[in-house]
């Protein structure tokens, strides 16, 4: 009886368009689910995710998560938390470190959002990146995840992965965003970008990437490597 012959290795992508499919293919597989499901941060609307997000500056999502259901039990709409006390909302978010700093994007935000947009936080890159204390990262983490529409937020954790694995050479997270977006479907970018901090913070550390345990080791060209 013939003995079927074994299944071809699988080769190495080529290119850095290559590379990103197979990594999305495979970090789909380690972490399953949608943009909403891998999304860290407890929400239940734009405006939620919006403020939880201005939030999560240089905080983790564990401790926004504990801080968030008093805000929205205070503020559950744009409308109320434009016209709240500044140092009501200092107290609340006190925790979350930077706490003036942030509550001056929050109401700034919120009075934005109430006066330009009918109190409906708005989808468009333009116009979110317009609102107080909204810069594009948060913007296109808004448009993914909470609007099902394009966006790859592109934090530490997507900048040093895209650069480990040869994906792109820069540096700027714009332009970083700008070089990835054509290598995935326009409706998987959230996806790809959260998958990417999953696996960051699980696996591809900055100091000391444990490449024996990735999945992605046979094809990323910086594996074994510092």
């Amino acid at each position: 009886m013939p003995v079927a012959a074994a299944p071809p290795p699988s080769r190495s992508p080529r290119t850095a368009a290559g590379r990103a499919r197979r990594t999305h293919e495979r970090l789909g597989v380690e972490f399953p689910g949608t943009a909403r499901d891998l999304c860290a941060l407890t929400h239940r609307n734009p405006y939620e995710l919006l403020a939880a997000t201005i939030l999560s500056a240089q905080c983790t999502d564990e401790r926004v998560n504990m801080v968030t259901p008093g805000l929205f039990a205070n503020y559950p709409t744009p409308g109320s938390l434009a016209v709240a006390e500044p140092a009501a909302v200092e107290e609340l978010v006190r925790s979350t470190g930077f706490y003036r700093n942030k509550t001056k994007s929050l109401l700034g935000m919120a009075v934005a959002v109430v006066d330009r947009f009918d109190g409906v936080v708005p989808s468009s890159m333009a116009d979110l990146v317009s609102l107080p204390g909204v810069g594009r990262k948060t913007a296109n983490v808004l448009r993914s995840v909470a609007m099902d529409l394009p966006g790859l937020p592109v934090d530490t954790h997507v900048g040093r992965l895209a650069r480990r694995l040869g994906l792109t050479a820069e540096t700027d997270p714009v332009k970083v965003e700008l070089e990835l977006n054509p290598m995935v479907p326009a409706g998987e970018r959230g996806m790809f970008s959260l998958r990417l901090i999953l696996h960051g913070r699980a696996v591809c550390a900055a100091r000391r990437p444990r490449c024996g345990e990735c999945g992605l080791a046979d094809f990323c060209p910086s594996a074994g490597v510092g």
